[in-house]
């Protein structure tokens, strides 16, 4: 698990094809901004005011006192931290309780984009279509299939699922809409068919932990099948039609154990394949899309091998790739081979390998490192190849028509590359027919709604199977994307993802913009469509994302050059394109908002520290924002696996970078901007201790008169709340603050009419 946001944002942009548009000089009159009189602290009730114990902590001679250490209670349970964080929410209620109106006539515009009523892209497996279906009014989807009438014919990119009357029926496999009834959280982390069609493996969280429980049922029946098994992983895979191989976590929640449990067994009798000791490494679980193998992965954050096992025979794990300390592997396989992704620090962009299944040693390169080229992924078929690649901060799909199972597997030749109708756009791979020539992906960009593509890999063609309707009048063509490029202090150039609505945007200075940040663990944040946002851009807003150091848009040295000791790079590449925007008339100071969250939330906290000044209103979502106390503390889930991101501050060098940028650790007595700080109870990536003590001393140590908010979900974890309506109550009052603090909403008077 990564301190960071499953919901993972893909933001790409290409540099040709943009509408050019003159810069005018900033008009002075556009940098003056008065406050609401209610974004000034002195107009609300009095916060809540944190008791203070004094809490010592002392390494290299360095003592630390942090006041609000007692806010950290694991069990979750302690009556006065639970008093507290309540009190928190209550002021939270009362500041906002002026705009309370505007906030739900917010959400009801969030919600009336949705198509309430829809059905996802029906996906074939064997004699069905498996496929989720939403309902009006409720919250959260149902599982269904129906079968295919004419099985035998090979799957086309021109398939449909037959509907109406005369179809085959509808067969609702599960109804999360009934298991979450009485819940304050309820998801479903995996939902896994067994290869002859008649089981389904499904895990459940209902309080938002992430530990799940596994359930396996009758797909026609309902009817349970053995116990369910407790206290998992989301990780959960079929070995065969009889079993089923799973892994735990260990008490700091670190996955550690691979399990093989069979059908109708005591949970008590499964047998522990592998256990990792290493507490630097975490477990993984993957199948190969032949189905045929296993494999399971441990995994640190510079170091991945591979055991692999054959369904047929799933008790015996063999290795696939050793452990070697900065080599980073992954696996697949087809016919008589596996498929190899090898990184090392040589190899920084990682090379493709084959080797033959009796003989793992008898490595060939197929795709050999470039310094310009990622390698992210790979997808295979019986007879294809489909890569993803970046290359200058762009995906790509190659695809390659590979030798027939068994004979020689050499090279590769005569790669086709899918062409995308956007100049900028995110892509991401999606289970596809192994057997079939069609590569199924995902798409969508800053203006074009997600949208599923089925690919035809030998006639190079796509077809549209599913786009996200987007009611309330939306038209792509009323948005602009740009991408431009900020200057580090470094000389590094930082991308910017830009998108605004072309008849509302001045581009003087006066437009208000939200800009979003993230920048750690490789992840790449490439531009996908939000239709929440569109609220936004059409009040005018233009939304950027600033493609920092320490994530992965641009290959492994841009993630590389925004960790350990130089995770700097991260804050002041942010501040760069906060300067960049503010210079070329995008917006000015008093019309700036930021926005992160989770490690995205300790970069909103460190550029706060750091440049109060350059901000009027910042949003830090489930921030890690307690670095350098957190980090020190094996027994906080996440620690020991992460000082391969951040560093061990165990070491005298780390200690000192770590504190020079710790959120918590660098609150001074200055004026910062509006800020609203939220925070899950049930959090276990950011332990809701972290935003809770940050807005604590942000309340003892500010000087200024601006507003700080913050909001915990006591039934909720690192993802808010978790039904598809209810979270969109987020984005409204993060809306609405965001425009109260620059002073776009009416009147206290109107607001109440």
């Amino acid at each position: 698990m990564l301190r960071s946001v499953f919901c993972k944002h893909t933001l790409l942009i290409s540099t040709s094809g943009w509408l050019y548009l003159p810069r005018v000089i900033c008009s002075s009159s556009s940098l003056s901004s008065s406050d609401s009189p209610l974004m000034s602290q002195s107009k609300l009730p009095s916060p809540p005011v944190a008791k203070k114990v004094e809490h010592k902590m002392e390494l290299f001679g360095d003592v630390r006192v942090d006041n609000y250490y007692w806010l950290r209670d694991d069990s979750r349970s302690d009556p006065e931290v639970l008093a507290y964080l309540k009190q928190e929410n209550d002021y939270f209620e009362s500041a906002m309780s002026g705009t309370k109106k505007i906030e739900d006539n917010m959400f009801a515009e969030l919600k009336g984009r949705i198509k309430q009523e829809d059905v996802s892209a029906p996906f074939r497996q064997g004699s069905y279509y498996y496929y989720t279906r939403t309902l009006e009014g409720k919250e959260y989807v149902q599982h269904c299939r129906r079968l295919i009438r004419n099985n035998e014919a090979p799957p086309s990119v021109h398939d449909t699922m037959e509907t109406g009357p005369d179809a085959p029926p509808e067969h609702v496999i599960l109804d999360e809409n009934v298991k979450a009834e009485g819940r304050d959280f309820y998801s479903v982390g995996c939902f896994q068919v067994s290869p002859d069609n008649k089981l389904v493996a499904y895990a459940e969280d209902t309080k938002g932990d992430e530990i799940y429980t596994v359930y396996i049922i009758d797909i026609e029946t309902g009817t349970p099948v053995g116990k369910p098994l407790v206290g998992v992983t989301a990780s959960v895979e079929w070995a065969g039609n009889e079993a089923l191989v799973y892994i735990t976590m260990d008490e700091i929640l670190r996955p550690d154990k691979a399990w093989l449990h069979k059908l109708g067994a005591d949970q008590s009798n499964d047998i522990c394949l592998y256990h990792e000791k290493d507490d630097i490494y975490s477990l993984g679980l993957q199948a190969s899309e032949s189905k045929k193998f296993l494999f399971i992965a441990s995994e640190s954050k510079i170091t991945r091998f591979v055991f692999y096992l054959d369904v047929s025979k799933p008790e015996e794990l063999r290795v696939l790739t050793p452990r070697v300390v900065g080599v980073d592997t992954s696996a697949s396989h087809r016919g008589n081979h596996f498929f190899i992704t090898r990184r090392s620090d040589e190899l920084f962009n990682s090379e493709l390998l084959a080797c033959p299944v009796d003989n793992t040693s008898e490595t060939t390169v197929l795709i050999p490192h470039r310094e310009s080229v990622k390698l992210q992924d790979i997808q295979l078929f019986i007879d294809h190849l489909a890569v993803y690649e970046r290359e200058g901060g762009l995906q790509k799909i190659t695809t390659y028509h590979l030798p027939a199972v068994g004979e020689p597997l050499k090279s590769l030749q005569g790669g086709k590359s899918v062409e995308f109708i956007d100049p900028v756009y995110s892509i991401d791979p999606s289970e596809s027919v192994f057997s079939s020539r069609i590569l199924r992906f995902h798409y969508s960009s800053l203006r074009t709604p997600p949208s599923v593509y089925d690919y035809d890999m030998d006639m190079g063609i796509s077809v549209l199977k599913k786009i996200e309707t987007v009611l309330g009048g939306f038209d792509t063509n009323n948005y602009v994307t740009e991408r431009k490029w900020a200057s580090a202090s470094d000389g590094t150039q930082i991308p910017i993802c830009i998108v605004y609505r072309k008849n509302l945007v001045k581009l003087d200075g006066s437009d208000p913009l939200l800009l979003y940040g993230y920048g750690s663990y490789e992840l790449c944040n490439d531009p996908a469509f939000n239709s929440s946002r569109l609220s936004l851009l059409d009040r005018g807003f233009i939304f950027a994302i600033a493609q920092i150091r320490g994530g992965g848009e641009l290959g492994r040295q841009w993630y590389e050059n925004g960790k350990f000791l130089k995770k700097k790079n991260t804050f002041t590449d942010f501040i760069a394109c906060a300067e960049y925007l503010i210079k070329n008339c995008y917006c000015t100071k008093e019309k700036l908002c930021i926005e992160g969250r989770s490690a995205g939330g300790l970069l909103i906290g460190a550029v706060l520290n750091m440049r109060p000044d350059l901000f009027k209103a910042a949003v830090a979502g489930v921030p890690f924002v307690d670095v350098l106390t957190t980090m020190l503390d094996p027994t906080i889930p996440l620690t020991t696996a992460e000082w391969e991101e951040w560093g061990d501050p165990r070491k005298e060098e780390f200690y000192f970078y770590m504190k020079s940028y710790s959120p918590v650790d660098n609150v001074k007595a200055q004026n910062y901007p509006h800020i609203l700080v939220t925070a899950g109870l049930n959090d276990p990536r950011v332990m809701y201790s972290e935003p809770a003590k940050f807005v604590a001393k942000l309340r003892e140590m500010k000087t200024d008169d601006n507003i700080l908010l913050f909001k915990c979900e006591l039934g909720a974890g690192h993802f808010s709340k978790s039904g598809r309506f209810e979270r969109l109550r987020e984005a409204a009052f993060t809306y609405t603050f965001l425009m109260r603090a620059l002073s776009m909403l009416p009147s206290v008077g109107s607001e109440q009419s």
